[in-house]
């Protein structure tokens, strides 16, 4: 098998730019010539063996880092981009794109940022007689996308708050409930913490310094709650500075950013990573094993194994999604090549759609996207119950799966028949940048192929693609 080439120009140019080094220190540190050093940081030759350990033994850089899956999140949201109908003329050549991601990545997050304004540019127009006359009309991109960028491109890791985490979770006493760890710390900040009969699954009411948790919500939604609430009090410093590097566009961001860094703290308080990559990996990732163990909800398990990105000690890269029943995608993270649309649903034939047909049971698939890699994939619901008969019961279905040559570390991989070409399904990421000719399920034609239309002539789809 050849051996593939690594080009990781940005990643060597980000390098020197954090150690304040000119190209020249800079290659006599990693023992390269100044003109060698200049061709690999432009890409135009592949990183050695040598300045890899250079890269490792002089400054303790994690060269793993250098084949991370920024270039492919880049290429993946390009192409999707570049299928909106506005743009008219040809689409630009895969290979153009891989170039762009790969020399140019400021240029390339900046063409996405512009396409996102125009999104919400046609949005606001499309709605005109409501934002007539509204002081906030003016052009921004959505805070929620915003927020969904930031952690999208941190790999869904994030050092300083998952450390911060693992030092409250080694804190606690030994035999200590997590639950009762979070009301001690939250008692030690004069905190109050009632159990009661609320429509709200927490609340905290910064007056009398009360926090009320639902009765009715689940042992793992509530210790997660008292997590996240002890987030946003104790480790307040932590959150903001984090945010302020983040430098997010508008207040509404900001504060949703402040709560996603909150909930990434309970995930990972109750799912401290050393213990918890350590226990993955003895039980085969067994997501219900581990749900009992660290008194975590399958989601919130599913969820964390996505996350195990700390540099020099990572996890599988795993991608991981939730879906509702109308098909969107609410959660979406992937540190493998396979990305999600960034608009609408996930691909019909994916096997997280079926989870909502049979619940309580891990459905497993093997499938091979159009760039012809393998994964193996897990699905299964997630329905929540509101706790009461009168409240409504939310569904939702949940995605986790890697790379194939990652399966035989799953205990779900058992006796599948990893290299049988003819078990893997033909999955995509958009129909509109989906190459796929006759797919059954398709939507809509990809925007890159030319169509042919036959009256006399009727196949799988309605047209034929050149």
């Amino acid at each position: 098998m050849a051996i593939q080439k690594l080009y990781a120009g940005a990643k060597l140019r980000e390098l020197r730019g954090r150690l304040a080094l000119t190209q020249k220190a800079f290659a006599e540190k990693l023992g390269v010539s100044l003109p060698y050093l200049n061709q690999m940081e432009n890409n135009n030759r592949p990183v050695s063996t040598g300045v890899v350990l250079g890269l490792a033994q002089e400054f303790g850089f994690d060269v793993t880092e250098l084949q991370s899956g920024d270039e492919a999140r880049l290429v993946s949201d390009m192409r999707e981009a570049l299928a909106d109908p506005i743009f008219t003329g040809p689409a630009p050549a895969l290979a153009d794109m891989r170039l762009a991601a790969a020399n140019a990545p400021a240029l390339a997050r900046a063409f996405l940022d512009l396409h996102a304004a125009y999104r919400q540019t046609h949005e606001r127009l499309a709605s005109l007689d409501e934002a007539l006359g509204r002081e906030d009309a003016r052009l921004r991109p959505s805070p929620w996308e915003e927020v969904r960028d930031f952690f999208h491109y941190c790999d869904n890791y994030i050092d300083a708050v998952d450390r911060a985490a693992e030092r409250f979770a080694s804190r606690t006493s030994p035999g200590e409930a997590m639950a009762d760890a979070a009301i001690r710390m939250l008692d030690s900040h004069g905190i109050t913490t009632v159990f009661k009969d609320a429509t709200d699954m927490r609340h905290f009411d910064p007056t009398t310094k009360t926090l009320t948790i639902s009765q009715y919500a689940s042992r793992a939604t509530q210790t997660f709650q008292l997590l996240l609430q002890l987030a946003l009090i104790a480790q307040e410093p932590l959150l903001e500075a984090t945010l302020d590097l983040a430098r997010f566009q508008s207040d509404e961001a900001r504060s949703i950013a402040k709560v996603g860094l909150a909930n990434y703290f309970a995930g990972a308080a109750l799912m401290p990573y050393g213990a918890f990559l350590s226990a993955a990996q003895a039980t085969r990732h067994d997501l219900e094993v581990l749900s009992a163990r660290f008194g975590a909800s399958i989601e919130q398990v599913a969820h964390r194994l996505s996350t195990l990105q700390r540099p020099g000690a990572k996890g599988i890269p795993f991608f991981f999604v939730r879906v509702d029943q109308a098909g969107t995608i609410t959660k979406r993270h992937s540190a493998t090549t396979l990305q999600f649309a960034r608009y609408g649903g996930a691909c019909p034939l994916w096997n997280v759609h079926q989870a909502f047909e049979l619940p309580g049971q891990f459905l497993r698939q093997l499938a091979e996207t159009p760039d012809g890699v393998r994964y193996f994939c897990l699905a299964r619901d997630v329905s929540k119950s509101g706790g009461a008969y009168n409240v409504p019961t939310r569904r939702y279905a949940i995605g986790l799966g890697c790379e194939v040559k990652h399966a035989p570390a799953l205990v779900y991989a058992d006796h599948m028949d990893l290299g049988a070409a003819e078990t893997y399904a033909p999955i995509g990421i958009s129909c509109r940048i989906c190459e796929r000719r006759n797919c059954h399920q398709r939507s809509v034609p990809p925007l890159e192929r030319q169509l042919r239309v036959d009256p006399d002539r009727r196949g799988i789809l309605p047209y034929q693609l050149d």
